[in-house]
């Protein structure tokens, strides 16, 4: 599959998972958290069992979460017969039934699917060996946590325990302390940092030239493939039809979209069928693209750590990216939030030959920018 050498995640996290030791291990995105805990544990589960329950399950928050870890979860398997199967919404319970019945090693699944195979009884929880929650701190950010514990409380109570996360805030406190024992902390690096193979800078324009500056960019910078974030699906749509409008191989993807073309979507831009993919936060988290070479904000994120996570599908896997986020007079306070956020200042830069309207965060944020207007006071009329 091309690993050469373990990254700093899965040298320490192999040793724990073999051990049989509950982890909690946080690391930036693009760093191979789905083999640190993937290929130690299809290791333990050794061979498959033939109609047996599941001995392994994984959760994750979103469809292409889930889907993504199934297929590296089978590509781990291919020279042994150890089996899986996805449990996901937005598609039909047959294959997913028929796979339960013939029982399989692993499940990996999203919470809500999942809660319903238990309650039509599809699914027998009582002979999980390790529990993996995937991407924690996006399943507390989704509200899943009571679905979370309903599931827990199904499992295994003398299983192993794996948590993997980009960051681990302070809300998953009161999650571990009732889900893992005494378990192995593992940090690599700073989660609240971008990765250093990421180039990231601002580029400050008035609201109306919005698009004209993201089209500019496009066709400015050398890129081979484009991730660009919005913050609402409308807006993402939006900004796909312009794009196409302007000849450019573009694809959408956020949730309102159905499975097939989400899945349709993120195959095409994986493949180089789309050169760029506008996304909602959907795509921020997990979602493993190899050699996306820019990511551009037209929407600055709202939280902080979004703005680690969507620069972060770029400069993965010691790989060098670039990031670009287009940013507007309204969205100064959340710059400021993400700033303080990385204990970093972000570089404010113009576009070469682009014709800027005047905008005031030119005169304050962006180094040479022409001074602010003086406006002169109308003479007063005297009767």
């Amino acid at each position: 599959m091309g690993y050469i050498d373990p990254s700093p995640i899965q040298l320490r996290a192999f040793p724990v998972v073999l051990s049989g030791r509950d982890m909690i291990a946080s690391a930036q995105t693009g760093t191979g958290k789905t083999a640190a805990f993937g290929l130690p544990i299809l290791t333990k589960l050794g061979a498959h069992r033939p109609g047996g329950k599941p001995r392994c399950l994984v959760l994750e928050p979103t469809r292409e979460l889930a889907a993504q870890v199934e297929t590296a979860f089978r590509d781990f398997s291919r020279f042994n017969d150890l089996t899986c199967t996805v449990l996901y919404g937005g598609v039909g319970y047959g294959k997913q039934r028929d796979d339960l019945k013939r029982g399989v090693d692993s499940v990996i699944a999203t919470p809500g699917r999942l809660l319903d195979h238990l309650e039509q009884g599809d699914i027998d929880l009582s002979q999980i060996e390790i529990l993996v929650l995937d991407e924690v701190d996006r399943m507390l950010d989704m509200g899943f946590l009571p679905q979370v514990r309903r599931i827990v409380e199904q499992c295994n109570k003398e299983r192993q325990t794996l948590f993997f996360s980009a960051t681990i805030p302070p809300e998953l406190q009161s999650l571990t302390q009732w889900v893992v024992r005494d378990p192995v902390i593992v940090e690599i690096g700073h989660s609240t940092s971008p990765a250093d193979t990421i180039t990231h800078a601002l580029y400050p324009v008035s609201r109306d030239q919005k698009f004209d500056l993201l089209l500019a960019l496009l066709t400015k910078i050398n890129y081979t493939s484009v991730l660009v974030f919005c913050r609402t699906k409308v807006g993402a749509d939006s900004v796909a039809a312009k794009l196409k409008t302007n000849k450019l191989s573009v694809v959408a993807l956020h949730s309102n979209r159905t499975q097939s073309e989400r899945m349709d979507a993120l195959a095409g831009f994986k493949s180089d069928k789309y050169d760029i993919m506008v996304a909602t936060d959907i795509a921020a988290r997990g979602i493993d693209i190899a050699g996306v070479s820019h990511v551009i904000n037209f929407d600055v994120p709202q939280h902080p750590e979004d703005y680690v996570h969507r620069i972060g599908r770029t400069g993965r896997a010691e790989a060098t990216g670039e990031a670009f986020t287009i940013f507007t007079g309204e969205d100064l306070e959340y710059v400021t939030r993400i700033e303080h956020y990385i204990s970093a200042k972000i570089e404010r830069k113009k576009l070469e030959g682009f014709p800027y309207l005047y905008c005031a965060l030119f005169a304050d944020e962006v180094p040479g920018a022409a001074p602010r207007p003086v406006r002169r006071r109308a003479p007063s009329r005297r009767r």
